[in-house]
């Protein structure tokens, strides 16, 4: 069956306890998640899709990005600024600003900034959790232009090992 079979049910009745969200990486209110090298701003959260997606504003520096992993959802990524190189089932492609990618679930991937620059991108999952997990194995900055913070080697050991055990918990795996 098909969205538009027409055997499919009616639309159900609007949920007027869900609100409208306008988000901004600019509101103070905005949760910043320093994390795999970058600064990810969390715009929306799966608490605010009922679980359907979420939306993360990700600041990634020359040489940032995360491992070869893959999980069980799909994920979007709209290159805002600069050049991101993609690596997909062991094929590294090159995107830039003004291109979108999709991820399909369960396929490997990782993505690297090598351009030099620092890079802008838009990543929707969906469903949500990611944005869970960010929260999680990440650190809280004060700000989307907050410097990361200076870890000892036997905290960034301790954010990778916490990284990996969290992973099955939201449908992950590090490869």
């Amino acid at each position: 069956m098909t969205a538009f079979d027409s055997a499919t049910p009616g639309i159900p009745d609007d949920d007027p306890t869900r609100t409208l969200t306008v988000a901004s990486p600019d509101d103070p209110a905005t949760t910043y998640i320093s994390l795999a090298g970058g600064n990810y701003a969390i715009l929306i959260t799966g608490k605010q899709t009922n679980g359907q997606y979420c939306l993360i504003d990700m600041r990634v520096p020359d040489g940032g990005g995360p491992p070869p992993h893959r999980h069980d959802f799909e994920e979007m990524f709209t290159i805002l600024e600069g050049e991101i190189e993609f690596t997909f089932r062991d094929e590294k492609r090159s995107v830039r600003a003004g291109s979108t990618v999709n991820i399909p679930a369960n396929a490997p991937h990782n993505f690297r900034n090598v351009s030099g620059a620092p890079a802008r991108m838009l990543c929707m999952c969906t469903p949500a959790a990611q944005d869970e997990y960010f929260l999680r194995v990440g650190d809280e900055v004060a700000s989307k232009d907050a410097p990361p913070p200076r870890l000892t080697d036997d905290e960034k050991a301790e954010r990778r090992q916490r990284a990996v055990e969290l992973a099955p918990v939201y449908r992950t795996e590090i490869l």
